[in-house]
C-alpha cells in the first residue's frame, strides 16, 4: 500500500515540476518527492504491511 502512495507522490511531484507550477515552499516538487521516498522506504522496510505475524 505504501508503494502505491509513493508512486502517486512521485507522479504528483513530476507534474508539479514538469508544469512549472509555482507553489509555496511547503508544497514544492522536492518536498513531495521526499515524502514519496519516505513512503517507499517504509514500504521496503515492511512497516505497515498487512501480513499478520505467525505465532
Amino acid at each position: 500500500m505504501r508503494g502505491i502512495v509513493a508512486a502517486v507522490l512521485f507522479f504528483v511531484s513530476f507534474l508539479v515540476n514538469a508544469a512549472e507550477i509555482s507553489t509555496n515552499h511547503t508544497f514544492s516538487s522536492v518536498n513531495i518527492m521526499l515524502l514519496g521516498l519516505t513512503a517507499l522506504a517504509l514500504h521496503v522496510a515492511g512497516i505497515g504491511s498487512t501480513w499478520p505475524r505467525r505465532r
